[in-house]
C-alpha cells in the first residue's frame, strides 16, 4: 500500500516553524522589556511606540502561531507534539507579558519624570531582572537546559521581594514618599511583578518538558545541599545488578 503524505507542512517544517515563531515571540518580549527600561529612564514617546509596536507583534505572533498548531501537530510524533502544546503556552504567557508591558508604560507617560528616587531604582531593577528571565527561559527552551529554566523559578522569587518592599514603601509611607503619584508606582510595580509570573510560568513548562517531573519533585531535588547531590549521583554510578 502507498502512503498519502497528509495536507499541511511537511512534518519537520510545521514543527519548525511553531517552534520558529515561539522563539521569535520571546525576542520580541525581551525587545518590549528592553525598550520599556527606556521608557522609564526617558520617557519619550519614540519609547512608548517602541513598546506598542512589541505588543502588536507579539500578538501577532500569536495569532499565527494558532492558525497553523492544528495543521503542524497532527503530523508529529507523541513527544513532538507535547513540545508543539508547550509553545502554544508559552506564547499565550508571552503575549500576556506583552500587554502588562503596555500597562506599564502607559502608567510611565502619566507621571513622566516624577517618580521617587527609590522606586526609580527598584523598577528599573525588576524590569532588568524580568528581561534576563525572559533571556534566560529562550536559552532554557532553545537548549534545552534545565539549569537555565530552574534560574528562571528562583529570579522570580527576587522580583516578587522587590514588589514587596515598594508596596511597604508606599503603604506604611516609610520616609514620607507616598504622593499623588502612588498610585501609579504600585499599578507599575504590580505589572512587572505580573510579567515575572508569566516568565516563571514559562519557565515551569520548560522544566516539564525536559525533566517530565512536576515542580515540586524538580525543586526538591535541586534545593539539596551539592554534597547530597554528589553522594546521589554516586551511587546511581556505582549500583549494579546482583545477577547478571
Amino acid at each position: 500500500m502507498v502512503s498519502v503524505p497528509k495536507p499541511g507542512f511537511p512534518q519537520s517544517e510545521g514543527r519548525a516553524r511553531i517552534i520558529g515563531i515561539t522563539q521569535r515571540a520571546c525576542a520580541v518580549a525581551q525587545t518590549a522589556v528592553d525598550n520599556a527600561i527606556s521608557a522609564l529612564c526617558d520617557p519619550s514617546p519614540a519609547s512608548f511606540r517602541a513598546v506598542s509596536e512589541c505588543e502588536k507583534q507579539l500578538d501577532a505572533l500569536d495569532q499565527e502561531l494558532d492558525e497553523k498548531i492544528a495543521a503542524a501537530i497532527t503530523q508529529v510524533s507523541e513527544a513532538e507534539a507535547r513540545e508543539l502544546l508547550a509553545c502554544l503556552k508559552f506564547m499565550i504567557y508571552l503575549e500576556r507579558i506583552g500587554d502588562l508591558l503596555w500597562s506599564f508604560v502607559g502608567r510611565v507617560r502619566g507621571i513622566g519624570t516624577q517618580i521617587p528616587t527609590e522606586d526609580m531604582k527598584d523598577l528599573t531593577w525588576m524590569a532588568s531582572t524580568l528581561q534576563k528571565m525572559l533571556l534566560e527561559v529562550y536559552q532554557a527552551f532553545s537548549l534545552q537546559d534545565l539549569d537555565r529554566a530552574i534560574w528562571v523559578l528562583r529570579a522570580d522569587a527576587e522580583i516578587d521581594r522587590r514588589r514587596n518592599l515598594i508596596f511597604i514603601r508606599h503603604l506604611e509611607n516609610q520616609g514620607g514618599v507616598a504622593g499623588n503619584h502612588s498610585a501609579h508606582v504600585l499599578l507599575m510595580a504590580q505589572a512587572i511583578e505580573r510579567a515575572g509570573d508569566h516568565a516563571k510560568n514559562v519557565a515551569e513548562e520548560v522544566c516539564h518538558l525536559l525533566s517530565g517531573h512536576t515542580m515540586r519533585h524538580l525543586l526538591r531535588n535541586y534545593d539539596k545541599p551539592d554534597e547530597e547531590r554528589y553522594l546521589e549521583h554516586l551511587r546511581r554510578g556505582t549500583r549494579t545488578p546482583l545477577k547478571q
